[in-house]
């Protein structure tokens, strides 16, 4: 999908990585109290720090070299978006959020498309959702979508309901996956991913969806009979099985990158921790069991990193591999629950308040095995395909 860049390039990735490490640190962390406070002014806040990160070319990191992105390579990619994820907000501030919406409107959108859509989203002037969750289904089976789109004098009539659908409160454009042939079309001929643009008549959003009692940006969106021209078709008609999955391969990386740097926020708050007066009046240094929090925590974050690393690196190569993908993303949400957890037992009461950002941290890891594909899911798939493997071989290749 994305070209490998050379060690030059690896260079400009390490010291991008750097000075997105000294943001976070001096700018956004001293500012989470109220970036974490519900209402407008955490908004205007945020607003207001992304554009900072802007005007320190900081910004849009990931998006194709063509809009203004700087890395190329999604396994360098790896040492920004640690440092990006290191707090919870960054997704919005430095617009990591917004890469996988650009990748995709750029690689299969047609000039309109690019033009109407892509370049705002580079100028910080538009922000997409993706509409793919419907309720009442089983998760996100695409099997089971009855969201439907069909084309009437060079129009396309959505009629559908999507929810879990971040930024949809505030998103300028949503790309809804649909389908656009009947129940006799073959599921992989039976999709497809249309743009609607927020202020189009009939889309609406019903309500904000609470998540372990916190508005995480989530809605529900109905489409009533929406109308958008023709040429807002993403790629080909009845190709939105495989843009779903080129989607979901790139995002559970992108995602996966971010979790293992909250895991490291984490790791280096259990090290602030022990070394604190507090720290060192419990003799917490002394103690075994707060070594072993440590042990597993390093273990897993580093296992996380290599195998991220190591799907990465296919997806570069234009060989995704779809086992590596979804063990890679499994792998760092796990490690963010082990981080989140151990760090948490380390602050005691005070990691369950909101005197730390470990709280808003183990929210994000508890809903980590859930979003973008559930463990039960994804372990099944997976496990599935390596039994399949050895009908044919004897050995499986781990190169």
């Amino acid at each position: 999908m994305l070209p490998a860049f050379s060690s030059g390039h690896r260079e400009t990735a390490r010291a991008l990585a750097q000075k997105v490490r000294e943001f976070v640190d001096e700018i956004i962390i001293p500012n989470e109290p109220q970036l974490s406070r519900p209402g407008a002014q955490a908004l205007q806040l945020q607003s207001d720090l992304a554009l900072e990160a802007r005007q320190a070319g900081l910004y849009g990191l990931f998006y194709p070299l063509s809009h203004g992105g700087k890395i190329a390579s999604l396994e360098d990619y790896l040492l920004v978006a640690e440092q990006e994820g290191r707090t919870e907000f960054s997704q919005a501030i430095f617009a990591s959020h917004t890469a996988l919406d650009a990748h995709m409107l750029s690689r299969f959108g047609n000039a309109i498309i690019r033009q109407q859509f892509l370049q705002p989203m580079a100028n910080g002037e538009a922000l997409p959702c993706y509409g793919m969750t419907e309720p009442g289904q089983s998760g996100s089976i695409p099997g089971l979508i009855t969201t439907t789109a069909h084309l009437s004098n060079g129009r396309w009539h959505v009629n559908g309901r999507k929810w879990f659908i971040s930024n949809a409160d505030r998103a300028t454009f949503m790309t809804v996956l649909a389908r656009t042939a009947g129940k006799e079309t073959a599921l992989d001929h039976a999709l497809s991913m249309i743009i609607v643009p927020a202020d189009t008549p009939g889309f609406r959003v019903e309500r904000q969806l609470m998540m372990m009692g916190h508005a995480c940006g989530q809605g529900e969106v109905s489409l009533a009979d929406v109308q958008v021209p023709e040429h807002y078709l993403i790629g080909m008609c009845g190709g939105g099985l495989e843009l779903m999955n080129k989607r979901l391969g790139l995002g559970r990386l992108l995602r996966a990158m971010n979790w293992i740097g909250l895991a490291r926020r984490c790791m280096d708050l259990m090290g602030g921790r022990v070394h604190s007066t507090r720290g060192k009046l419990g003799l917490l240094v002394e103690k075994q069991l707060v070594r072993q929090h440590f042990f597993n925590t390093y273990q897993a974050i580093a296992g996380a990193r290599e195998l991220v690393r190591i799907a990465a690196r296919g997806v570069d190569a234009q060989c995704p591999d779809e086992i590596a993908i979804n063990v890679a993303k499994m792998a760092a949400s796990r490690a963010l629950c082990i981080a989140s957890d151990s760090a948490m037992q380390l602050y005691g009461a005070e990691g369950l308040s909101d005197l730390t950002p470990l709280y808003g941290i183990h929210r994000i890891a508890r809903t980590s095995r859930i979003l973008d594909g559930n463990d039960e899911s994804l372990i099944s798939s997976v496990g599935r395909r390596l039994i399949s493997h050895y009908e044919h071989h004897t050995v499986y290749p781990f190169d």
